[in-house]
This record gives C-alpha cells, sequence and structure tokens, in this order.
C-alpha cells in the first residue's frame, strides 16, 4: 500500500515500514515536505527520502536494508597502503557545502540528479543543527572527493559520495568508519545495496532487524568525532 502524505503538516506520522512495497522495494509514501522536522521524524523510524527532480517526494524503507558495522569494515591491502601513504588527507565538516554539492553533480552519462535544491537546503538546515556531516577527501588544496550523512544516537546515516581522483572516496568512507568505530557508534546505514559498498564491507540484513537495531542505538548517542582516525 502507497501512503499519501500531508505536505501542510511536518508532524505527521508516517505509516509502519513494514508496510512498503515490495515492487518497487522499499516504496512507503509519496508528498509531505522535506523540513527538518520531517526528514529527522523519517530517519528515525527508518524512512528516508529519494527521488529525482521529475518526481514527487517519494519515502522509502527498503527489504532487505545495507549497512556496515564499524568492526566489519573491509580494507583492502591496496587502500591500506594509500591510507599509509597519507596521499590523501581527510577532514570533518571543514566544506559541508561543497561536499554536498559534489555529491548532486550529475553522474556520467546522466542529466538528472537525485539531489534537488530543496533536499541540499534541507540538509544545509541539518547541518546548522549538527546532524548532518560531511567528510572531505583533499589533494593539495583541491577537493577531490567525500561524503556526508546524518547522525542519530550511535547511527551514522550516509546519504551520497563522489570522488574526482581514484579512491578519493573510498578513503573518506573508511577514515569514517573507523572513526566512528572509536566513537562508539554501532550502525553504519548505506540504505541500498552497491558493489562499491559491499567490497568495504557492507551487506544486507532483513529490515525488522536492521529496525530493531535502530530502535536500541537511537538510545544510545555518540558524538560525532572532530577528527579523522586514518590509521
Amino acid at each position: 500500500m502507497l501512503f499519501l502524505l500531508d505536505g501542510t503538516s511536518p508532524r505527521e506520522p508516517f505509516p509502519d515500514p513494514e508496510l512498503a512495497e515490495t515492487d518497487p522495494d522499499g516504496l512507503l509514501a509519496v508528498g509531505g515536505d522535506l523540513s527538518p522536522e520531517r526528514v529527522i521524524q523519517a530517519y528515525r523510524q527508518g524512512i528516508f527520502p529519494w527521488y529525482d527532480e521529475s518526481q514527487p517526494i517519494l519515502w522509502w524503507s527498503p527489504d532487505p536494508r545495507m549497512v556496515l558495522y564499524p568492526e566489519e569494515l573491509h580494507v583492502s591491502r591496496s587502500l591500506r597502503k594509500l591510507l599509509r601513504r597519507k596521499h590523501f588527507f581527510i577532514t570533518f565538516d571543514r566544506a559541508f557545502d561543497k561536499v554536498i554539492r559534489s555529491c548532486a553533480a550529475p553522474r556520467r552519462k546522466e542529466n538528472t540528479t537525485w539531489l534537488t535544491p530543496e533536499m541540499i537546503r534541507t540538509w544545509e538546515m541539518l547541518h546548522e543543527q549538527g546532524i548532518a556531516h560531511s567528510v572531505e577527501t583533499w589533494l593539495d588544496d583541491r577537493l577531490v572527493g567525500g561524503l556526508y550523512g546524518n547522525v542519530l544516537g550511535g547511527v551514522f546515516f550516509g546519504e551520497s559520495m563522489f570522488a574526482r581522483e581514484s579512491n578519493a572516496s573510498k578513503v573518506a568512507f573508511a577514515c569514517l568508519v573507523r572513526s566512528l568505530q572509536e566513537a562508539g557508534y554501532g550502525l553504519v546505514d548505506c540504505q541500498v545495496y552497491t558493489a562499491h559498498l559491499a567490497s568495504l564491507g557492507a551487506r544486507l540484513i532483513p529490515r525488522k532487524r536492521f529496525l530493531n537495531q535502530l530502535a536500541e542505538l537511537l538510545d544510545c548517542p555518540a558524538d560525532f568525532p572532530e577528527e579523522p582516525l586514518c590509521t
């Protein structure tokens, strides 16, 4: 069943994620708005917005869910060597606006982006509230990669990443996950399967397990690290 949300009531409760469609997998609701209040509520229930510029706001909770447990991060031999060489310089929250706009740029052979101007404004507000964070990869003084996401409790909700140099986003992700593990985070939500994330140790778990673990970790707040741990 597909639910229609009221765009004038940001506190309107979301339907149970277990009621999401199976085809397309995880589509739960349409409409509503992208106020920070509604977005935070969605993430607390394991729901996220995902749509392109030609569509209304679509809300998803797929089954299974792609997650990474920080202790299961897989660092390949080549990536380990790159980290030891310190070829890139990694920072946190130094250039959030630049990172999210770089993530919004259309990929090769694509003319549209799922990161609409409305979504960018919302995530900039979430960043000002200390909920959204960015990871930057620098080569000399150039921003060559990075990612951003949200933090609630002991969970980091990954949103998007970009790279302008080979392995730039992998290095950003590896440093982030190691830093999150050190800070006591229990889960990185990767939303949907990609081979890129699977190569770094992420895996699919049943939605019910994800929702149960999410509910537990929301009550275990952890500070977002100020400095990256990349060793």
